[in-house]
């Protein structure tokens, strides 16, 4: 059912590019503004319980409703709240347009447009970036984006799915993700009040959350890529003690397109600085982990169904 649910999901979602963006995001976003006004007392012990209000309540919620589904009516219509629920948390046209514009400006050599677009996506100030670094803000905010807006999602999904939780994976995935993105942006714009317990609290927990998927991740890019490289990549990356899950997918990126990104290679005379090539390779490399992410996911529902 897994496969056939992410293939579903996955056409829609190319099929009707922004169309479920918007209501999805007003959604979550006025739940979280909720939460936090009646339950963030900002008390540094309430941090924790305010984030499990905000994610694991919602998550509970989506795995009710799909034993509720199997249980009073049967797999099909499990099978289409798996398909909603998967449509709603997976995002590949809200990172993929803003690649497009910024790969467009600089093919079209009006790096000032592509730094215009790359600022508006990334909201940082980009005036003076030179144009290698502008296209490694590119790469790196690429397959970050891939990987939280995708590959992340199918990876809890999938682990929780095998074990009878239906979609409760992407949706606690997916808002693991986006509190601890929108919390501080919530606290810094002044537009409603965030204790620095919750923000913590999101911060903290979306470490451990994104631990597994972000090694998923870096494997399925170092299979589909430059293989060796890429391990290599990533086990010079992990000795560093200041090591994150980000930095994780963005060392295996590197090794797996032969580019220098972040600082996962200083050093490394093999590596050339990003060029515009480049934005290409890291385009096929998302496309081939899509690809390889539904073999797999179909082989394991065949070997399912014969056994």
């Amino acid at each position: 059912m897994s496969f056939f649910a992410i293939l579903m999901a996955l056409l829609i979602e190319q099929a009707r590019p922004l169309a479920h963006g918007n209501w999805v995001h007003a959604a979550v976003r006025t739940w979280l503004r909720w939460v936090v006004r009646v339950c963030d007392t900002g008390q540094r012990q309430h941090g924790w319980l305010v984030w499990s209000i905000a994610v694991l309540l919602p998550t509970a919620l989506s795995l009710l409703l799909y034993w509720a589904a199997v249980w009073l009516v049967g797999w099909p219509l499990a099978m289409v709240l798996n398909v909603f629920l998967l449509y709603a948390c997976l995002g590949f046209r809200q990172f993929s347009h803003h690649f497009t514009e910024v790969r467009d400006a600089l093919q079209a050599g009006d790096e000032d447009l592509a730094r215009e677009h790359l600022s508006r996506w990334q909201h940082l100030e980009l005036q003076d970036l030179p144009k290698d670094e502008l296209i490694r803000q590119v790469l790196e905010s690429s397959v970050l984006a891939a990987h939280r807006h995708v590959f992340g999602v199918l990876s809890w999904f999938s682990i929780l799915a095998a074990f009878g939780l239906g979609p409760a994976g992407a949706v606690f995935y997916r808002l693991s993700e986006f509190v601890q993105r929108y919390w501080p942006h919530l606290a810094q714009s002044l537009r409603q009040p965030v204790s620095d317990a919750a923000c913590s609290a999101a911060s903290q927990s979306w470490s451990y959350v994104d631990w597994l998927p972000a090694r998923i991740t870096a494997m399925c890019f170092a299979v589909v890529g430059s293989f060796e490289e890429a391990i290599d990549s990533w086990r010079q990356y992990d000795a560093d003690p200041d090591s994150s899950n980000d930095g994780v997918i963005i060392a295996a990126t590197s090794g797996a397109v032969n580019v220098r990104l972040g600082r996962v290679v200083q050093g490394g005379p093999s590596m050339p600085n990003p060029e515009l090539g480049h934005l290409r390779s890291v385009v096929g490399l998302v496309w081939r982990t899509v690809v390889l992410w539904m073999v797999l996911l179909a082989l394991l529902t065949l070997a399912r169904l014969l056994g």
